[in-house]
């Protein structure tokens, strides 16, 4: 028997003219009505692969990985200077959907930073925050606040170790006043001690040791103790 193949169907004329007039592949710079610039890889009209995008209003560049006209992937966000005008790294790791998700540092100032995981332009996860003031946080994080375990160590050596909730310590944790030495070992309530016990701790190598050491506590007679005690819980079990 004979075969019989059916004709390719034709499209439209109008729809191989649109396709053609869709930017695909390298490209140079590409004007918006705004200003704003990009330079780089597009597919079907949309920013994909390698690519600078330059924001004229505040003169944010970008440079790295697009999907589908959105940062994905890794890249560099960088500001100019206000005073020197030179640019500056402002954001330095990995994106998804156009939002800072998976490892990356941000830079706050000149001597504080942050870096660790993101997610939806939040510091989530863990991470390591360098405040301008010394100190150190590292720890866990959940919407750019400290939250579950992690260590706060100050600028002059004290620290911190324990649980944290909506940015502030909550729950069992240790404070290490080793400018002092003395160790506090207690429970926290919204950065407030609520109860816990201090102890002396380094206090050789203190800089600050307080004027009289802490007495250990100890009792006269602890067997006497557990013996009236256990004679104390004999006699109820008794009377019952």
């Amino acid at each position: 028997m004979p075969v019989t193949k059916c004709p390719k169907k034709s499209e439209p004329l109008w729809k191989e003219w649109d396709q053609k007039t869709l930017r695909n592949g390298p490209r140079h710079k590409v004007y918006a009505v705004n200003g704003d610039y990009y330079v780089g890889e597009w597919k079907d009209n949309q920013k994909h692969g390698k690519g600078t995008q330059v924001w004229k209003k505040n003169g944010a560049i970008y440079e790295g990985d697009w999907k589908l006209g959105k940062r994905n992937g890794y890249g560099t966000l960088s500001l100019p200077d206000p005073e020197t005008g030179k640019y500056k790294r402002v954001y330095c790791g990995w994106w998804i959907g156009g939002k800072k998700s998976g490892y990356g540092i941000q830079f706050f100032g000149p001597n504080e930073y942050y870096e660790g995981e993101w997610c939806d332009n939040q510091r989530s996860g863990w991470g390591r925050m360098y405040y301008g003031n010394g100190d150190i946080y590292e720890g866990q994080w959940s919407k750019d606040k400290h939250e579950g375990e992690g260590m706060l160590r100050h600028k002059n050596g004290n620290r911190f170790e324990g649980f944290w909730e909506r940015g502030m310590k909550n729950g069992p944790g240790r404070f290490f006043h080793l400018d002092h030495g003395q160790l506090f070992e207690g429970f926290w309530v919204d950065d407030v001690a609520k109860c816990g016990t201090m102890i002396d701790f380094g206090r050789e190598e203190a800089p600050e040791p307080t004027q009289f050491p802490i007495p250990e506590i100890k009792l006269l007679d602890p067997d006497g103790v557990l013996e009236e005690a256990l004679a104390t819980f004999k006699k109820t079990e008794e009377e019952q």
